[in-house]
């Protein structure tokens, strides 16, 4: 959700030496770093660099989604391993994975629980979520993957967000919309925080770059709280929604504005979406009135990073949250690579290579010199995404309809702050 998620853990101020711990040294200090093998190691020779995971995977709005990325995830590393692990060590993404319930408060609380005990996060989903550990992220030099596209993972080091931001991604909504039908009048409708409101500020930009009357809806999670939203959309009856909730909470807004008469178009933002879609009461009113945007390819793409995907997750039913997970693991993997290459395999050899990163391999899933972790926000934001519509025949539901491009908007845009602050 560029929101994007995977993030880094740190405990407190723990003794290592200056070179780090790289594998042989004697002294292998740093958190998350053993040279004992990994509990049902590939490689038993190799010693075991811990990563934590935290994610929405029992009751929040984003599970079905968080699940999925959480299992691409463990295959992804897996395929690491197979590979001959990192530097003389196998990568454990599965003995410290932690349920947030979507719930900051309790996101924070079984971050404490791990932070100790792992070297970073190899996902810290949901932008709120993360927003509750940040400080102690950055205070403990914790490099994280998110699970979220938020404008604000741009300008902070110790997270590796991968693919457009949800404040670009819907720019590239809005120009794709008035290219292809013409609206004038715009709604973001959208939950609170740096998920939604980062996706409305960028729908705002679009707006205004494009002409078109804007107003914005913020609306609470939960089905039985969509009432205000419905009544907003068809009261104000704009030509287009920038709808940016959890999927169940889409249905029942598009499915009841349908029901009164509204015949606009919507454009979800990514994590908006789900198959699950197509087989709920809203499912006539998604076919005929809603488009899908995405940071990158669905599923059933044919890059080599979905293809390698789609072998090491085995026979599952499509979700593009395995997409998500396994994206959001290179760039992970490119910073151990690198500390490993300094010989610097602590907290503060990870963040010193993340710095030195200026391009990760994502074999295909996004577009080639991107990755730049050394440059500043602005030169290092992806500004590419991708619009499908729902088709019942697609794996995940979706038939993508414009291959990933930049608009006009997010081409001219100066990511000078995160986006939500200016909403």
């Amino acid at each position: 959700m560029k929101t994007r998620i995977g993030a880094v853990l740190a405990a407190g101020m723990l003794a290592v030496s200056g070179c780090g711990v790289f594998r042989g040294d004697e002294d292998s200090s740093a958190p998350g770093v053993s040279k004992d093998a990994c509990p049902n190691a590939v490689n038993k020779n190799n010693g075991c660099i811990y990563l934590g995971s935290i994610s929405d995977l029992t009751v929040g709005p984003f599970k079905t989604l968080a699940v999925p990325i959480t299992e691409a995830q463990k295959a992804f590393w897996k395929r690491v391993n197979q590979q001959g692990g990192i530097g003389g060590y196998d990568i454990d993404v599965t003995k410290y994975v932690r349920d947030n319930k979507y719930n900051p408060e309790t996101h924070n609380q079984v971050y404490q629980e791990i932070k100790g005990k792992v070297l970073a996060l190899a996902q810290t989903l949901g932008s709120p979520t993360t927003a509750a550990i940040i400080k102690d992220l950055k205070s403990s030099k914790i490099i994280a993957a998110p699970g979220s596209w938020t404008s604000a993972w741009n300008f902070e080091d110790v997270i590796l967000e991968s693919g457009a931001n949800y404040c670009i991604e819907s720019m590239n909504a809005i120009d794709y919309a008035v290219d292809t039908f013409k609206p004038k009048s715009v709604m973001a409708v959208h939950y609170a925080g740096d998920y939604g409101a980062d996706a409305a500020a960028g729908a705002k930009a679009g707006a205004a770059a494009r002409k078109l009357t804007f107003n914005a809806v913020e609306t609470p999670q939960g089905q039985d709280n969509q009432g205000r939203a419905v009544d907003a959309i068809v009261k104000g009856k704009p030509d287009l929604v920038i709808l940016t909730t959890g999927p169940t909470d889409a249905a029942t807004v598009i499915g009841q504005t349908a029901a009164r008469g509204f015949k606009g178009r919507y454009i979800g933002t990514g994590p908006t979406w789900n198959k699950g879609l197509l087989k709920s009461p809203a499912a006539p009113a998604i076919k005929a009135q809603y488009l899908q945007s995405a940071p990158w390819a669905p599923f059933q793409t044919q890059s080599p990073g979905h293809q390698a995907m789609r072998q090491a997750v085995g026979q599952v039913d499509p979700n593009d949250g395995y997409t998500s997970g396994w994206v959001w693991s290179y760039p992970l993997k490119a910073v151990l690579q690198k500390a490993v290459a300094n010989k610097e395999v602590t907290r503060d050899g990870l963040l010193k290579a993340v710095k030195q990163i200026n391009q990760v391999d994502y074999e295909g899933m996004l577009p080639p010199g991107t990755g730049n972790f050394a440059g500043d926000a602005a030169a290092g934001a992806v500004r590419t995404s991708l619009i499908a519509r729902p088709d019942d025949k697609e794996p995940t539901g979706v038939k993508v309809i414009k291959e990933a491009f930049t608009g006009p908007t997010a081409k001219a845009y100066t990511l000078d702050a995160p986006c939500f602050g200016k909403l």
